[in-house]
């Protein structure tokens, strides 16, 4: 099984960001940590730029895709387009629990496109998702 993990803006700043939000574990470490728990293969992809992320996403070769779209949840049509548009299943996760943050965040423009959403579980959302597609092939 190959799963793609793919994380938006300002998420390469995970581990000194915001840390009482986001906690003090960068993503580098936290993925070592994922891939030693699965048998899966997984591939990590982090982009500030909304068109590289599209890019990666169409461009996928992988049986499911795990997407943190960051601050692009709430603002991007071109994402959610894109999601209606692959046939990988996506499982969209963030770090925080965005319905209980500012009232900006509160709605996902992707959700409605998704496979399903785990909000608010820290890293711990990442090996959730995870462990949906493996219950799946």
């Amino acid at each position: 099984m190959k799963i793609l993990i793919v994380n938006g803006p300002n998420l390469n700043l995970l581990g000194s960001r915001e840390t009482q939000i986001y906690g003090n574990v960068s993503f580098a470490d936290f993925l070592t940590e994922l891939k030693s728990k699965s048998s899966a293969e997984i591939s990590y992809f982090q982009s500030n730029v909304e068109g590289e992320l599209i890019n990666v996403l169409q461009d996928a070769d992988a049986d499911g895709i795990i997407l943190n779209a960051g601050g692009y949840t709430h603002t991007s049509v071109a994402l959610r387009d894109c999601i209606a548009a692959i046939s990988t299943p996506v499982v969209e996760v963030h770090i925080s629990n965005i319905t209980a943050r500012e009232s900006f965040r509160h709605e996902s423009m992707l959700s409605p496109v998704c496979a399903g959403c785990i909000f608010g579980f820290g890293m711990k959302g990442y090996e959730l998702a995870l462990g949906y597609f493996e219950t799946m092939y």
